[in-house]
């Protein structure tokens, strides 16, 4: 599909790919962004009073940064879709679109108009992505949904934290940026097999918080049904890999380091002055060094916490052992790898000028993304989508705004 009239090709992999994101916060509008940098026409549509991501968290000058963030390198308009006006204008937007992402409740989109089935009869070809909470179906169908109820019921925050502390939620999107990447997963199989022996066919794709994150957790479920032992929260050590913690250095620095591999245990207990750990029969195999840890983490900390962080790496890198510093947002903006894979990256922004955000991953080479530009004004598209593509006058929009559809 070429690119929307008056629209600057994106260029990359997806280029032609004509996506509407009416989801809000933060799952299923990752998933439309993630389609973006990599060339997808991506129409953000949000209700007139705009999206709750530009009042939430952290913001400089009036603008929201999880905004700048989430919704680069896509085009912004407002349309209020429960109102009949903006039920029809969205079909409209949908008519040649290859996906709509949404996460509203179920039934919502059906209480719209809006449905699957009215969407589909428009376009045949449509991919619909719906996030929600807990899925379409089930007796949790109905419950409000967020990211932290995920990472709780998935058994996320069951196991994460230490053993004396209360289960650890984490201090970021976790759950719902899980949810997100893989919705955008979905969504190439669901075109894939649109052109490749779907007949041309869109489908829908149901797609919950918690269930990807489940997914992620390792064979808990399975040890279970056949032990009926339940994990619990060991802090920064695994059950199943050791050493592994983040120790201290002389200058007050934190280094996480993993020992999964049994030549990596082996050059580490050696390199902090243990070769006769090494020599153990219980060293041989992580069951063996779990068993240990205490002595492994008393060995391995009290190395590195008689020398600085700059001697701890570049030992270790001598060494060819696996350590790495537990950096800040302060650190990653001056690191080497960051700076020579260009992990970060420079985008303007109509605000406030230009940011420094996360560049696109993962790097492809015959057709990388690119981040374009920042999350976008309010309703900074209105006009080119609804004049201009759709053909509306100005008398029409200026109606439509005063009665709130815009």
């Amino acid at each position: 599909m070429s690119a929307a009239p008056g629209v600057e090709s994106a260029g990359g992999p997806l280029q032609g790919l004509k996506v509407v994101d009416a989801a809000s916060i933060f799952a299923g509008p990752v998933a439309a962004t993630l389609l973006a940098d990599f060339g997808a026409d991506v129409l953000k549509v949000e209700h007139p009073r705009g999206d709750s991501l530009r009042s939430m968290g952290w913001n400089v000058e009036g603008e929201s940064l999880f905004w700048a963030l989430v919704s680069r390198n896509k085009r912004c308009v407002t349309l209020k879709l429960s109102a009949p006006e903006g039920a029809e204008i969205l079909k409209k937007i949908v008519a040649d679109a290859d996906v709509f992402v949404e996460n509203f409740r179920p039934g919502t989109l059906e209480r719209w108009g809006l449905g699957p089935d009215v969407l589909h009869e428009i376009n045949p070809g449509l991919v619909i992505l719906r996030t929600t909470g807990f899925g379409q179906t089930g007796p949790y169908a109905n419950r409000p949904g967020f990211g932290t109820l995920a990472e709780a019921m998935s058994g996320f925050a069951h196991i994460n934290g230490w053993p004396d502390k209360p289960p650890a939620l984490p201090p970021f999107a976790l759950g719902d940026c899980i949810a997100g990447f893989t919705g955008c997963f979905a969504i190439m199989f669901a075109l894939w097999w649109r052109e490749h022996g779907g007949n041309g066919k869109g489908q829908v794709i149901d797609l919950s918080i918690y269930e990807p994150m489940f997914w992620m957790l390792g064979p808990q479920t399975i040890l279970y049904d056949k032990t009926g032992e339940v994990v619990g929260r060991s802090g920064n050590h695994t059950p199943y890999s050791a050493p592994r913690n983040a120790y201290q250095t002389k200058d007050g620095r934190w280094l996480a380091l993993s020992a999964t591999a049994q030549s990596i245990a082996d050059r580490v207990v050696k390199l902090v002055g243990r070769p006769d750990l090494a020599e153990q029969p219980w060293f041989t195999g992580n069951p063996g060094r779990i068993a240990h840890t205490e002595e492994l983490d008393d060995a391995i900390g009290g190395w590195i916490g008689e020398r600085t962080a700059e001697e701890v790496l570049a030992e270790f890198e001598t060494a060819e052992g696996a350590i790495a510093p537990a950096y800040t947002a302060a650190d990653i903006v001056e690191d080497p790898q960051y700076l020579a894979r260009e992990t970060i990256v420079r985008v303007p922004h109509e605000g406030l000028g230009d940011v420094l955000m996360q560049n696109v991953v993962p790097v492809l080479s015959d057709t990388p993304g690119r981040v374009r530009h920042a999350g976008a004004p309010k309703g900074s598209s209105n006009h080119e989508v609804y004049r201009d593509q759709l053909g509306m006058t100005d008398e029409q929009l200026a109606a439509l705004e005063a009665d709130g559809v815009i």
